[in-house]
C-alpha cells in the first residue's frame, strides 16, 4: 500500500488517500474502512436519460463518488472489497442519498475520512499497511492420503488457495500397487496445483504437514521430480521444505503446525509466529490458574485499570473483529483500552480473526491479557460490589438484625 496524501488535523479530523498495490492491501483496507466513514473512489455507474420524445437510453459512465459507508464485504480468496453506502455528495450523474457499491481495486486510489476522527488504532492500521519491510508470505500444504489444502500464511491472515481431493485405493493383500499408483497420482496433482499458486524455488519455508508419512512422501516426490527434470533451484531449496506432524489434513490442523518447535524456529521473527507464541503463553498461564491470565471484556478491563497489563511483560491480546462494531462508543471503548496498555508500557497485539491465533482468541470472547502480577477473582468483583451495596441499603437495629430501609 502506498500513501498518496495525508491531511490529518490535531483533533483527528481529515483525510488519507491510499493506493493499493497488492492483494494483501485489500485486507488492510477492509480493516481500515468502517460504517459511517466517508469514502471517495472512482466507479462505473449505469445512467438512464430520457430524450425529448420520451424515449430512454442507458449508458455506463466513469464517475468519482463520495459515499457514507453502510456495509463492507470482503472476499479474501479473490482479494475483492465491496463497500456499500449512500452517496454523500451530488454530482452530474448521481443525487445525494442514492445507494451505490464501490468496488475498490488494485492500482486505483481511494480517499477515506473518519466521521469521529482518526484514532490511534486506525492510524496504526495505516502505518502497518504502508510498511515497506513486510514479512514474507509462507506457503503451507496440510495433507493426508487423498486430501491436500494449499494455503498461504500471510502476516495477517491464512488464505486457502486450493483444496485437492483424490480417491486413493486402500491397501489390499496382493494389490498394494493400486494404492501406490493412487498416491503417486495424488502427489502429481498436488505438486502441479502447488506450483500454480506458489513459487517453490524461493528461499523461504514451505511447510508440509500431515499425520503419518504422507508429508514426507510428498517431500520425496518433489525432490525426485526436481532431480528427474534437472530443476537445480528446487533441489537447492530442499532445506526449506519442512515436514511436520499434524493430526489431520484439514485446514484447522494448521494451528498445531504453527506451534511446532521446528516451525517456530524457522518463523521466529515473523509477526504471526509471535502471536502464536503469545496465545500459547496465555493458555499455559491459564492452565496454571495463578491469576496472571484473564479473558473476557470485563475481566481484562479491570486488569488494565489496576495497572496489571503494563511494563514488565503485560500483553493485551484483542481481536480486530471488535473494532468493526458499527457503534462508535464500542470502538472507542477498545481503542481507549489499547491506548492505556501502551501508555502503561505494556504490549497490545491486535490479532486477525482470519488468522489461526485470532481464531483461538475469538473462542475466548475476542480479548485476553497476560498480567505482570497476579490478580484474583476479577470475575467476582462485580458480584461482591452488588452485595456490599445491598448491605449498605439495609438498616442495622440494636439487636443486630438488618432490615430493608424504608424511604
Amino acid at each position: 500500500m502506498r500513501l498518496i496524501k495525508q491531511n490529518i488535523e490535531r483533533d483527528g479530523s481529515g483525510t488519507i488517500t491510499l493506493f493499493p498495490e497488492e492483494p494483501e492491501d485489500m485486507w488492510h483496507a477492509y480493516n481500515l474502512i468502517a460504517p459511517t466513514d466517508l469514502l471517495r473512489a472512482s466507479a462505473i455507474r449505469k445512467v438512464t436519460t430520457e430524450g425529448v420524445t420520451g424515449s430512454t437510453t442507458s449508458k455506463r459512465v466513469h464517475v468519482t463518488l463520495l459515499i457514507r459507508v453502510t456495509s463492507i464485504d470482503f472476499d479474501p480468496q479473490a482479494g475483492q472489497l465491496h463497500v456499500g453506502g449512500k452517496v454523500a455528495e451530488e454530482n452530474k450523474w448521481v443525487g445525494v442519498g442514492a445507494h451505490h457499491t464501490l468496488d475498490l481495486e488494485l492500482n486505483r486510489n481511494f480517499t477515506l475520512e473518519k466521521k469521529e476522527g482518526w484514532d490511534s488504532v486506525a492510524l496504526d492500521v495505516v502505518r502497518e499497511a504502508i510498511k515497506q519491510d513486510k514479512e514474507g508470505t509462507v506457503p503451507a500444504v496440510v495433507m493426508q492420503e487423498g486430501l491436500a489444502n494449499i494455503c498461504l500464511i500471510t502476516e495477517h491472515q491464512t488464505i486457502l488457495k486450493q483444496r485437492i481431493e483424490t480417491g486413493i485405493p486402500k491397501k489390499r493383500s496382493g494389490r498394494a500397487g493400486d494404492h501406490d499408483k493412487g498416491m503417486t497420482k495424488f502427489f502429481e496433482v498436488t505438486l502441479e496445483t502447488l506450483k500454480r499458486h506458489v513459487d517453490i524455488t524461493l528461499p523461504r519455508p514451505l511447510l508440509l504437514a500431515s499425520p503419518g508419512f504422507t508429508a514426507a512422501g510428498f517431500q520425496k516426490y518433489i525432490m525426485d521430480e526436481a532431480t528427474r527434470l534437472g530443476d537445480k533451484a528446487v533441489l537447492a531449496n530442499k532445506g526449506n521444505l519442512i515436514v511436520v506432524h499434524s493430526s489431520s489434513g484439514h485446514l484447522h490442523s494448521l494451528n498445531e503446525v504453527l506451534k511446532s518447535p521446528e516451525v517456530l524456529t524457522k518463523l521466529k521473527d515473523t509477526k504471526y509466529s509471535k502471536e502464536t507464541r503469545f496465545m500459547d503463553d496465555f493458555m499455559t498461564l491459564l492452565r496454571k490458574d495463578d491469576g496472571r491470565a484473564w479473558y473476557g471484556p470485563t475481566e481484562v478491563e479491570k486488569a488494565v485499570e489496576k495497572g496489571a497489563v503494563g511494563r514488565g511483560g503485560g500483553v493485551l491480546l484483542i481481536s480486530n473483529a471488535l473494532f468493526r462494531s458499527q457503534e462508535i462508543g464500542t470502538r472507542k471503548r477498545w481503542v481507549t483500552l489499547v491506548d492505556k496498555v501502551k501508555e502503561d508500557g505494556g504490549e497490545a497485539r491486535i490479532l486477525s480473526s482470519d488468522h489461526e491465533s485470532g481464531t483461538r482468541l475469538e473462542g475466548l470472547g475476542g480479548i485476553a491479557a497476560i498480567l505482570t502480577f497476579p490478580l484474583e477473582d476479577l470475575d467476582e468483583d462485580e458480584d461482591e460490589d452488588e452485595d456490599e451495596e445491598q448491605d449498605e441499603e439495609k438498616e442495622v437495629f440494636p439487636n443486630g438484625t438488618k432490615q430493608e430501609s424504608i424511604i
